[in-house]
């Protein structure tokens, strides 16, 4: 039996830890994250794994993602930006991984991410959307 407890304990420290991730997302935006979760595993930076569908009727061809880092009391450590899946059919959903390698992540920093640009397939045109404060507001604040 004892063999077992340290065998089991074993997998379950090599299993990566999930936690949730805050997703925000401007009013008019052509692509929407959900089901955002961060992995971390005993090695390497934490990756995030989403979901990115086209809210559009158009074929989207890139769009990036940005990550921010809040420590536990609120305050912005880090910001990244990512590509996301290149072409998103109409309507169509993917999944993608972000690495958080910019910084070191504490196990109770908070990361908001979202969709901050987009571009149509066959455009030079990019949507572009400011989310800082929006991931701003939605960190949850220590009490002092």
């Amino acid at each position: 039996m004892t063999l077992l407890s340290a065998a089991l304990m074993g997998w379950l420290a090599a299993v990566p830890a999930e936690r949730p991730v805050i997703v925000v997302q401007a009013p008019d935006a052509p692509v929407r994250l959900d089901r955002a979760t961060v992995l971390q595993g005993t090695e390497g930076p934490p990756v995030v794994l989403y979901s990115a569908t086209n809210l559009t009727e158009a074929q989207l061809e890139q769009f990036t993602v940005m990550a921010f880092v809040f420590d536990a009391n609120g305050a912005l450590k880090a910001r990244q930006v990512a590509p996301g899946r290149r072409t998103l059919d109409p309507r169509e959903t993917k999944y993608s991984a972000l690495v958080l390698d910019g910084s070191p992540i504490e196990p109770n920093f908070v990361i908001v991410i979202g969709a901050n640009q987009a571009q149509r397939a066959g455009s030079e045109v990019w949507w572009r959307a400011d989310l800082q404060p929006a991931a701003e507001a939605a960190v949850p604040l220590k009490k002092r």
